[in-house]
């Protein structure tokens, strides 16, 4: 049976974006490492506003060697955050109560396929969840994670250095 693709996400709206939005005030008291090592707060400059713009993101992979942590658009290329990181992929994270100066780097299709084949095996229900909300086949097999995560754009964080305001 052939795998289909992720259907197309809408944004958010209303209680719906509120609740995404709920973990940013408890970053910002410092209960970050009340996630533990799934959730970030990413600092994002509005690319029209030039404002401060903050939004919590699933951490998909983490490499504490290598100072990187990837996260999915799972809204797509219309997500703002995305978008003010293709403007200006220079920014801030929050990881716990750690603060890290990043450069976002937009993974190719194939890269984040492999990404998301391997996040499936490794956290199976959450992988379930997504399967049912991306209408993806029921079978969870890596070739279905390889195909959302050619249809979902992924971005690769990487630390650029010590933190400074």
């Amino acid at each position: 049976m052939p795998q289909t693709d992720p259907k197309p996400s809408l944004l958010p709206v209303g209680w719906r974006r509120r609740a995404a939005r709920l973990p940013i005030p408890l970053f910002r008291m410092g209960l970050g490492p009340v996630f533990g090592k799934q959730l970030l707060l990413l600092h994002h400059t509005g690319r029209t506003t030039g404002l401060d713009r903050r939004v919590v993101l699933e951490v998909v992979a983490h490499d504490p060697a290598a100072g990187s942590w990837t996260v999915a658009s799972g809204f797509g290329p219309r997500s703002d955050w995305y978008r003010n990181l293709r403007a200006e992929p220079q920014t801030l994270i929050q990881f716990g109560n750690q603060h890290h100066t990043v450069t976002a780097h937009f993974l190719t299709r194939d890269d984040s396929a492999e990404i998301m084949a391997r996040y499936g095996r490794q956290r199976p229900r959450t992988a379930r969840r997504l399967r049912a909300f991306f209408d993806l086949a029921a079978n969870g097999s890596d070739a279905a994670f390889r195909a959302a995560g050619s249809a979902i754009p992924v971005v690769r964080l990487d630390d650029a250095g010590p933190w400074s305001f």
